[in-house]
């Protein structure tokens, strides 16, 4: 079984997403407090989706979704980012970063229960799935 990351230096947030995605079927949950903690994460299990905050104190999420596309084994790990910042800017950048999927807070539990469910589907795999 590969576990979904979540990545956020609040706690609060952390099992806010966790709470959300409790219902999705076979999913485990691991929790990062910071970009280096998360990308300590990847090397301990496998990971199938990540759930990544922007802004952190000590790696900011884009330079996580930086190293993630530069390394073979993460290109295509799925990432759902998850912030507060909702400009078209900050949107722009972390797409072109790899994101996979882009969603600002507060958050709609639901959503992001539906966008992490697809692109943990086996059809996932397809072109432009799952991506806003």
């Amino acid at each position: 079984m590969k576990s979904i990351v979540i990545v956020d230096d609040s706690p609060t947030i952390r099992r806010m997403v966790r709470a959300s995605l409790a219902g999705i079927p076979a999913a485990s949950f691991v929790e990062a407090g910071s970009g280096l903690e998360a990308i300590e994460q990847l090397t301990l299990a496998p990971v199938g989706l990540m759930v990544l905050d922007l802004n952190m104190p000590d790696m900011h999420g884009v330079e996580v979704l930086k190293f993630l596309r530069r390394h073979p084994k993460y290109h295509g790990l799925p990432v759902v980012v998850l912030t507060t910042r909702g400009d078209e800017q900050s949107r722009r950048t972390a797409m072109e970063a790899g994101a996979t999927v882009y969603l600002t807070k507060p958050f709609q539990p639901q959503v992001l229960a539906e966008q992490v469910t697809a692109l943990l589907s086996p059809d996932a795999g397809s072109p432009n799935h799952g991506r806003h």
